[in-house]
């Protein structure tokens, strides 16, 4: 069975940090990059980052850049997401989805995954 599930999501103060994980099981974790996406009420989902399994390129939108880094562990099947310098409008369902490449069009990369997993709320607020 396919899993994954993120987590580490919560409440944090702007200016705050968090570290999402993402867990994956039941497929060939190597052979997939995984993305974070986002959703906040309201809104059209949105892709935030990304890594390759191969060589750990990654990509983010715009908005992370300089504040979120993405690493992985393939010999843990772990994904991380390391978020400093939160702002209000970083709050969201923050999702962790498998696709076969990593591309700078995140968008692209969330329509087409293979496999999603369930979110955790990321809630920046003072």
């Amino acid at each position: 069975e396919v899993q994954l599930q993120a987590s580490g999501g919560g409440l944090v103060q702007p200016g705050g940090s968090l570290r999402l994980s993402c867990a994956a099981s039941g497929f060939t974790f190597g052979d997939y990059a995984i993305g974070w996406f986002r959703q906040a009420p309201g809104k059209e989902r949105e892709g935030v980052s990304c890594i390759s399994s191969t060589d750990g390129t990654t990509y983010y939108t715009n908005s992370v850049k300089g504040r979120f880094t993405m690493s992985s562990d393939n010999a843990k099947n772990m994904v991380y997401l390391q978020m400093n310098s939160l702002k209000p409008e970083d709050t969201a369902v923050y999702y962790c989805a498998a696709e076969t490449i990593c591309i700078p069009n995140l968008q692209a990369m969330g329509a087409h995954a293979d496999y999603w997993g369930r979110g955790t709320q990321v809630t920046v607020s003072s």
